[in-house]
């Protein structure tokens, strides 16, 4: 079937019958994140103009890729399915672009040439991929996860295996997600004497995405290093503590409420996602013509505001562990705000927020307003 995005016009696998999925890959929730794509190169070209090399590591139906040609970059596409080469291949013809698509495996291709920006996609965990990427990738390497299960400690045994760090299920378990990959990538990086800065970071539908700008210095590999460490999380209360450092001190009893059910999360990513300068940057790039506008501005937005904390809150699920009715959000962060402490919306669903108050200050300050 055909589709259009971000103006141009693609061939793609029809919808699978019977179970049967089409052999080359076509998501179209995946527009979000090829929109966010285009517009982030948009702002990165201004930050670092001789950034003009593009691969696209799996490209499929060569959407991805393609976008990217038509606003200017010089592209290569890769895949292993020959289909999907064939498929790249044409939709190039069809859009007048001339972008390289390369049939082989994207490790190889990537330890064949040097790239400015390099884009993983893959199925599943972008992990096996990510020493040939940050070895051979100047500037800005874009990666998508979508083992979002592994990821957050949902499927343990897979996520340590995929991620050499202990991710633990928890109430905040896409951000969990979040901070275990960017920890995977800094660590890998940090192996090439490469130094990761995140200018991008989002969890959105099933899949985390993060735009890492690479620096090939061992002291910014150290500097890197530094921003790791762990979490400890109280099962009963709630209460969560942030520990820098690759060493774990894991916490016996919970510092809230006494109680022994204390989790222990890491090497975790204790540091800054986004670049809020940077995200603002990216949304007033968003064209009102990608189909994805409105959300994209919308996370874009939260995401700039987004306190630099590592991990967030759920009022509903405070509230219920407490026993109360939840008032509206702007009346509950506006407590926190007049109690003393930082408070603003997180970008991982409606009733989320962060705040550099605990779990007993946050209670102590919303006491009036939570229905108690």
């Amino acid at each position: 079937m055909r589709v259009t995005e971000g103006g141009l016009e693609f061939e793609v696998p029809g919808e699978s019958t019977d179970g049967v999925e089409e052999s080359v890959f076509y998501n179209p929730r995946q527009e979000l994140n090829r929109d966010l794509t285009i517009a982030t190169l948009r702002a990165y070209r201004e930050r670092e103009p001789r950034a003009d090399s593009y691969l696209d590591a799996m490209t499929a139906s060569g959407v991805r890729g393609i976008r990217a040609g038509a606003d200017g970059w010089e592209v290569t596409c890769c895949d292993r399915d020959r289909e999907a080469v064939s498929l790249a291949r044409e939709n190039c013809r069809r859009n007048d672009c001339d972008a390289g698509v390369v049939h082989g495996d994207a490790n190889v291709v990537m330890h064949e040439d040097y790239y400015d920006v390099i884009d993983l996609d893959p199925y599943g965990t972008p992990m096996p991929f990510a020493d040939a990427a940050v070895a051979n990738c100047r500037d800005l390497l874009c990666v998508t996860a979508t083992d979002t299960a592994p990821l957050c400690g949902a499927h343990f045994a897979s996520g340590v295996r995929s991620y050499s760090a202990v991710p633990r299920n928890t109430d905040y378990h896409a951000e969990m997600g979040v901070r275990i990959l960017v920890s995977a990538l800094a660590r890998t990086a940090a192996r090439h004497d490469v130094g990761v800065t995140p200018l991008l970071t989002h969890a959105s539908s099933h899949y985390v995405r993060t735009y890492l700008e690479l620096e090939q210095k061992a002291t910014s590999a150290d500097a890197t290093l530094e921003e790791l460490g762990h979490l400890y999380h109280c099962e009963d209360c709630l209460y969560r503590e942030a520990d820098p450092g690759l060493i774990a001190n894991p916490l016996e009893t919970c510092p809230n409420c006494g109680g022994e059910r204390m989790l222990t999360a890491g090497p975790v990513w204790l540091g800054r996602t986004c670049e809020p300068e940077f995200v603002a940057d990216v949304r007033e790039r968003v064209p009102d013509a990608f189909g994805t506008a409105e959300t994209g501005r919308a996370l874009l937005e939260t995401l700039a505001a987004e306190l630099a904390v590592p991990t967030h809150y759920d009022q509903h699920r405070l509230c219920k562990e407490w026993g109360v009715s939840a008032n509206a959000m702007d009346e509950f962060l506006s407590d926190l705000e007049a109690a003393g402490h930082e408070a603003s919306r997180a970008h991982y669903g409606g009733t989320t927020f962060k705040t550099d108050a605990d779990v007993a200050e946050i209670r102590a300050a919303t006491r009036d307003g939570t229905g108690e």
